[in-house]
């Protein structure tokens, strides 16, 4: 017997709902079939299965919520029918065992992806020269964070070592480290936990409680590291946008044939992507190693959706037009409210544009998406007195706030970032060209 764990599908996943079976206890199914559906803090996503064989067990019902990751969620016996080695016979497994058992990561290691991966170290010996049975996500994370295999016992499938047990030797390596460098100064620091509503005096009673989702969860928590743990702070700038105006709407005259239409979020993000690419100081990311320069602008998008936000992100922005830039955040947008986006379309990303100008929202100050360095902040456009040549004239004004990490973007890479990006947004027509 195999367990199908509840698998990982993004790095910040904990748990998930587990949405839908698509097999039944009885059905025998091959390595790539699709076997359920998963739902995570942002999407919905198909788990596959990773090996041949019959589905014996359900052991979490469909619909259930606060599945913990690596949780046994079914059973699949292989078509020999053979059962699992106990413990005393899995030193003694059979190579070819073994080697089967390594071509097939464990379930929660394998989510359906459509970029490759880098290859995984060779599969490690041990001193008696026996191969380490383990798997290649283990393997690719024990080497990245210099964790020796042979120190570790495994708890997956046949014994073999897994994500989790890699995972969690690196951690008991370094807490002794962390506990002696840990001052009171450190502790006090901490945050404190949210206190109930009862213990803040609200009797029970006099309000309806909402359950927190997934969705919910990870949002919370990231928006309180990046609190936390960023030193931000924020620039405004305002610019004139008639111009921009005049040409956005010959732009979508020309491209109605197509089905096509330009928003101004879309001026805004090439408009980003450029001024990144003119001032790539402020297209970085600060890691404990050094700043991360990035090559490429690619820029996500803030979307809400029901139950919290997401961030897909245009990729290579700089190098795409504003049509295609429009046709692609308008199939983003519509797969992220759908919940259909895939990992690699919404984790990432080197900078963001947040847009409430919809909603009238005139001026606002958005929470850092880490590790980027900057997130943009777009307000409405509106009609507002300006002074032109001493005489006082109307004009379609919108202010942006650029809210920067301060140990990537200072004061004035991000003032001169703004200045790159005022004079494209306030005459687009050098974005055509």
């Amino acid at each position: 017997m195999t367990d199908i764990l509840m698998p990982a599908l993004s790095p910040t996943m904990e748990e998930g709902v587990l949405a839908k079976w698509h097999v039944k206890v009885g059905d025998v199914v091959s390595a790539g079939d699709v076997i359920a559906e998963i739902e995570t803090d942002k999407a919905t996503m198909e788990v596959e299965a990773v090996d041949e064989g019959e589905v014996t067990d359900i052991l979490v019902a469909e619909g259930t919520e606060g599945v913990k990751v690596n949780t046994p969620i079914a059973r699949l016996k292989d078509e020999s029918g053979a059962a699992a080695p106990k413990p005393a016979e899995k030193t003694a497994a059979k190579t070819e065992e073994a080697s089967k058992a390594e071509a097939a990561p464990a379930a929660a290691e394998a989510p359906k992806v459509t970029t490759p991966a880098a290859p995984a170290p060779a599969a490690p010996k041990s001193d008696s020269g026996d191969r380490i049975f383990s798997s290649p996500l283990a393997r690719r994370i024990a080497a990245q964070n210099g964790v020796d295999l042979k120190s570790i016992k495994g708890t997956g499938p046949h014994g073999r070592i897994v994500k989790r047990d890699v995972e969690a030797a690196g951690k008991a390596s370094a807490q002794p480290a962390t506990a002696s460098s840990a001052s009171p100064a450190a502790t006090a620091a901490e945050p404190r936990k949210a206190q109930s509503l009862a213990q803040m005096g609200i009797p029970d009673g006099s309000y309806d409680l909402i359950p927190l989702d997934g969705m919910k969860k990870a949002v919370a928590r990231r928006m309180v590291d990046s609190v936390q743990n960023v030193p931000h702070f924020p620039l405004f700038i305002d610019c004139e946008i008639d111009q921009l105006m005049a040409v956005r709407a010959k732009v979508n005259k020309m491209l109605e044939p197509q089905g096509i239409k330009v928003s101004v979020n879309d001026f805004v993000i090439k408009a980003a992507a450029l001024a990144l690419k003119m001032v790539p100081e402020a297209n970085a990311s600060y890691t404990p190693e050094g700043i991360a320069m990035h090559h490429n602008a690619d820029v996500s998008m803030a979307v809400a959706i029901d139950g919290g936000l997401i961030t897909p992100i245009i990729k290579k922005a700089e190098t795409k037009g504003l049509a295609q830039i429009a046709t692609e955040s308008k199939d983003l947008a519509k797969r992220a409210r759908d919940r259909k986006l895939k990992p690699e379309e919404f984790q990432g990303g080197t900078f963001s544009v947040s847009n409430l100008g919809m909603f009238g929202i005139k001026q606002f100050t958005s929470i850092i998406n880490e590790p980027q360095g900057c997130i943009m902040s777009v307000g409405a456009g509106e009609q507002r007195a300006v002074v032109k040549n001493g005489q006082v004239v109307p004009a379609t004004v919108m202010t942006v706030t650029l809210t920067c990490d301060h140990r990537v973007v200072d004061g004035a890479t991000g003032a001169r970032f703004l200045q790159a990006f005022k004079p494209l947004i306030e005459d687009p027509v050098a974005m055509l060209a």
